[in-house]
């Protein structure tokens, strides 16, 4: 599948519209969907099935910083990817909070393919980095540069912040889990539909 994106100097380029799985096989990395699960901020599983997807330009950034975490001992560990347009009206019933989540109307950089929620795994030790919060934890201490969590927690951060803006991640200042790509918004929402084994009812 492909769409026209408009280019900086208003020509059109064709960009591919095809998500990518992403799975410990192909790429080293952990994978633990949370909202395939009840462990998420709803209590409830919001997919049927726990996909993990990517667009091409997406995924081509993120192989370049699982490379760059493996010289530094460390892999990935993605909670979410794509997520279909639907489950983002699922989570914005729940929890209407602008800071937090995409209205849906607008639509999520996650449902159209370009972002990504992840933490930093110690390969050696097989232990998951101190971020200082969990994963959707919504509260200011989940904001990048908040001075209350632990000093090692930051220090943390700031690895995963280097590492994902280095290899050309944009990030979400008020969730350190969260990456996107910098035009995240100029890309078409995706539905459910889309997946030839879909990730909802």
């Amino acid at each position: 599948m492909f769409y026209n994106k408009p280019s900086d100097n208003n020509r059109f380029i064709l960009i591919s519209m095809t998500l990518i799985p992403i799975t410990s096989e192909s790429h080293g990395v952990e994978i633990d969907i949370k909202y395939a699960t009840v462990d998420n901020f709803t209590g409830k599983p919001i997919y049927t099935r726990p996909g993990c997807y990517l667009l091409d330009e997406a995924n081509t950034l993120l192989k370049r910083a699982i490379n760059m975490a493996k010289i530094q001992g460390c892999h990935f560990l993605i909670f979410d990817a794509f997520r279909p347009s639907e489950a983002q009206f699922k989570m914005w019933a729940h929890t209407p909070d602008p800071n937090f989540l995409a209205d849906p109307n607008r639509g999520s950089p996650h449902s159209r393919g370009v972002a990504i929620d992840l933490t930093l795994v110690n390969t050696a030790s097989g232990e998951t980095l101190d971020m200082g919060t969990s994963f959707d934890a919504f509260t200011p201490l989940s904001f990048h540069g908040n001075m209350e969590i632990s000093k090692k927690a930051q220090e943390n951060r700031y690895f995963l912040l280097g590492l994902m803006t280095a290899a050309g991640w944009d990030c979400y200042l008020k969730e350190w889990w969260h990456y996107q790509l910098f035009d995240s918004y100029t890309y078409d929402v995706l539905s459910n539909d889309v997946l030839e084994l879909p990730m909802m009812d």
